[in-house]
């Protein structure tokens, strides 16, 4: 999310699973969508066998994508920086990037501050005390309030850019990820054809690029080259992150992140005493003449309409719409910062709801004594987990656990109705299957009756600032079993003044006469019905996709506005002629005086010309940005190890690892957890199964029975070395903790040059713990992770760490 909205404008995939058929060339990295998601995995294969598209498959592993990839290119884990910076190099030396879209819709002429700096590893702006950059020093130089634009000039970001990655040599890319020269150059070659308009990329990525200290900078350099060859907003191409379940996307755009409210606003921070001072620090501001900075301009309407939306009539234009009624925290509140507070003995008390902290927060052992730290904890789950029993776990004395546990029933979603939101952004509503069983409640219900008692406490017993509880609407038929349906209406928002749904977030206002729970779906349920239900499909295709590439825009709704494309300004170009007439997204109608195909992320009558908008609506720029201010560690992404790492950083081994990275532990005096390569020497990555959905399908029989019992992947190499062959009980063992679990001796993993040196990975499926069928051999994967966050976003590290392999 980070990423993508630091360069476009917005964290979302940006295209979908079906456009992925138009694609000339798909590129895969830190995915395995034919076995993590095979229903989507269709797409790719339908781009192959009818448009003879080719696939590359760039990852440590050889599994069933890289099996009818075109190139399957063995990748150490946690290098793709590396990867795609060496792409970045090739495309800028070779000129092979699509100059006219770079000149037209990137920030390529700005020119940026004579204060930037990068130098052996460190960027400009670097405070070692604290370990965090000043994002504010990588600014531009303005002309009249405005960035100055001048390619020529030394400082302009391409300029800045070619200079950047010109380290990124073949020999470099090779001595960091251990892809051979030759078959890099290979790959360049069929890359870099994507530059020119009739031909485009795709770029697909799931966790393997997220779950890293530098996950927000490993997808930014991808999203980088897109930008360079022109392939943004394109059909067929863009940057499309597979998510991991069915309504991730969906939890995103509600906030489910700490740092953000509904709709990626930002959560006020201390210090902020009214609206302006929260939007002179969140909304943009225009940084060109011709930009919309569409989201700059109308924050306020958004946020206004939110807090309409919460605090109904106690918001006023008289107290700032109950701004003061917010929380404005001031530390992070990410995932590991709650364990790690809980470590310190700073809270009393959690809930989970739908996911097992024991399970997939890193470092399993560290998790578990956080729990044990707790007076109580309270777990809403349709089963038994890892964290509601999690006294039960290896290793753990039940009798020295002080903690109260809660178990709450909660619904699974097959036993309730609601929307989900696809990896496309696609909103579709789905049915209830089955009523709920024995005492389940939906979570929503228990969420709701639980607030309406804390509210009747504090009526009763009094308590500090009991306004921003006793102002929160729930206008629900029962307030404590509110339905779905009525919460999409919410969500939707209205006319205060008419009463009547709203149609688009263009309607919102912010003199609050308009609500809405989440700006972006607004549209979504409007006066005529709601829009996730619709089901105009493949049925009838000559009157549902009348554009011919495959919108369906009257099937579900997707956001923002029905759009099946952002950013789709960019698939034309200055005239508004799409860059290949064959794969159109958009294109200017004169006669019409309209854009004509998907529905334009761009005003809709803009005609093209010298002084149009600029067509990434949603950055201040107006372009997608090559440089970019909106990350923790760079503007520009760079190559830094892991922070466990089997060699030093051959671009700067004296700043090895991003100096940025979150080091839990260190920051809270606690000792170090990270082990070093004499005593761990080989690498290890975690992944799913196709057979199993993370934990919970640990609980249903069929799916256990194909894969009943925790294993790691071990390549055939280092068995031999090592004397183990397949089906012998093993120990993988990291400085935190160790699994014994069986050995799959395979050739799908390898061994790789790096710098000279012979380096093994080893793989380890996630899915097993000690809750569920058949217990006695699960272990936890990530008792072997480490508690380290990225700069930007505290993204667990859980796909490259050091470990040590014996036979037991």
């Amino acid at each position: 999310m980070v990423s993508l909205a630091a360069t476009f404008g917005r964290g979302a995939m940006t295209n979908h699973w079906r456009d992925i058929r138009h694609a000339d060339l798909i590129l895969i990295n830190g995915a395995n969508p034919a076995e993590a998601h095979p229903v989507g995995f269709r797409w790719m294969m339908r781009a192959k066998l009818e448009r003879g598209a080719k696939m590359i498959h760039t990852d440590p592993r050889f599994t069933r994508t890289s099996a009818v990839s075109d190139h399957h290119v063995r990748i150490r884990t946690g290098t793709d920086v590396a990867f795609f910076g060496g792409l970045i190099n090739y495309v800028l030396q070779n000129e092979l990037y699509h100059k006219e879209y770079v000149d037209w819709a990137t920030n390529a002429g700005h020119v940026v501050s004579a204060d930037y700096a990068f130098t052996d590893g460190l960027f400009n702006g670097f405070n070692a005390q604290t370990s965090a950059y000043n994002t504010a020093a990588w600014a531009y130089e303005t002309d009249g309030g405005f960035a100055k634009v001048d390619p020529a000039n030394p400082r302009s970001v391409l300029n800045l850019m070619r200079e950047h990655y010109k380290r990124y040599t073949p020999e470099m890319v090779e001595r960091i990820t251990g892809i051979p020269r030759e078959q890099f150059l290979e790959v360049a070659k069929l890359v870099g054809e994507t530059g020119r308009p009739d031909k485009v990329m795709t770029i697909v990525y799931a966790v393997g690029l997220t779950h890293h200290t530098t996950g927000v900078q490993l997808i930014r350099s991808a999203a980088l080259l897109q930008l360079l060859l022109g392939n943004m907003g394109r059909p067929g191409g863009g940057m499309n992150a597979e998510r991991g379940h069915a309504n991730i996307q969906g939890n995103t755009d509600h906030a489910i992140s700490w740092e953000i409210l509904p709709g990626y606003l930002r959560i006020p921070a201390p210090g902020q005493k009214n609206l302006a001072d929260y939007l002179a620090a969140s909304a943009t501001r225009k940084l060109r003449p011709n930009s919309v900075n569409f989201f700059g301009e109308n924050y306020r309407k958004f946020m206004v309409s939110l807090l309409k939306a919460w605090y109904g009539d106690a918001a006023t234009p008289a107290n700032e719409f109950a701004f003061d009624y917010l929380p404005k925290p001031a530390a992070n509140s990410s995932w590991i910062s709650i364990f790690d507070q809980a470590l310190r003995g700073k809270m009393e008390g959690l809930i989970l709801s739908g996911m097992t902290a024991t399970s997939i927060g890193p470092d399993s052992n560290q998790v578990l004594q956080a729990l044990s730290n707790l007076k109580w904890l309270c777990v809403m789950d349709p089963f038994n987990t890892t964290s509601s029993e999690f006294w039960k776990a290896p290793g753990i004395d039940a009798a020295s656990v002080q903690t109260e546990v809660f178990m709450l029933p909660a619904t699974h979603w097959i036993e309730k109705d609601g929307s989900f939101t696809n990896s496309g952004r696609w909103v579709q509503w789905k049915e209830q299957v089955l009523p709920p069983e024995g005492e389940a409640r939906h979570d929503h219900w228990l969420l709701a009756e639980l607030f309406d008692r804390v509210k009747q406490l504090y009526a009763q017993q009094g308590g500090k600032f009991p306004d921003a509880l006793k102002a929160l609407t729930m206008p629900y038929r029962d307030a404590r079993r509110p339905e779905l349906d009525e919460i999409a209406q919410e969500i939707n928002g209205k006319s205060l003044t008419t009463g009547k749904r709203l149609d688009t977030f263009a309607a919102l206002l912010d003199d609050g006469t308009t609500t809405a729970g989440d700006w972006i779906y607004t549209g979504h349920y409007p006066e005529t019905g709601n829009l996730a239900k619709r089901r105009a499909g493949i049925a009838d295709p000559a009157k549902n996709d009348p554009t011919g590439m495959g919108f369906y825009p009257n099937w579900a709704w997707s956001w923002p506005l029905n759009r099946r494309v952002m950013y789709n300004r960019a698939s034309a170009d200055t005239q508004g002629r799409p860059w290949d007439p064959k794969r159109v997204g958009i294109a200017w109608d004169a006669a019409a005086n309209k854009w004509v195909g998907d529905v334009p992320d761009y005003p809709a009558t803009a005609a093209p010309g010298p002084t149009a908008p600029l067509p990434f609506i949603m950055t201040a720029e107006g372009t997608g940005r090559l440089f970019s201010n909106g990350v923790a560690d760079g503007p520009f992404p760079e190559h830094y190890e892991p922070v466990e790492s089997p060699v030093d950083n051959p671009l700067h081994p004296n700043v090895s690892t991003t100096p940025a990275a979150f080091r839990y532990d260190e920051k809270a005096g606690r000792g170090n957890r990270f082990g070093t390569a004499r005593e761990f020497p080989y690498v290890a990555t975690s992944y799913r199964l196709t057979e199993h959905e993370h934990y919970v399908t640990q609980n249903v029989e069929h799916l256990v029975q194909l894969q009943p019992e925790a294993f790691v992947e071990v390549p055939a190499e280092l068995a031999r070395e090592k004397g183990i062959v397949n089906g012998d009980h093993v120990r993988v063992s990291s400085k935190r903790g160790k699994l014994e679990v069986r050995a799959v001796v395979t050739s799908r993993l390898g061994a790789l040059m790096i710098d000279g040196k012979k380096v093994y990975q080893i793989g380890i499926p996630i899915h097993w713990g000690f809750v569920g069928i058949n217990t006695g051999q699960h272990w936890l994967a990530n008792a072997l992770t480490p508690f380290v966050g990225d700069a930007s976003s505290r993204t667990p590290e859980f796909k490259s760490f050091l470990v040590n392999l014996e036979k037991i």
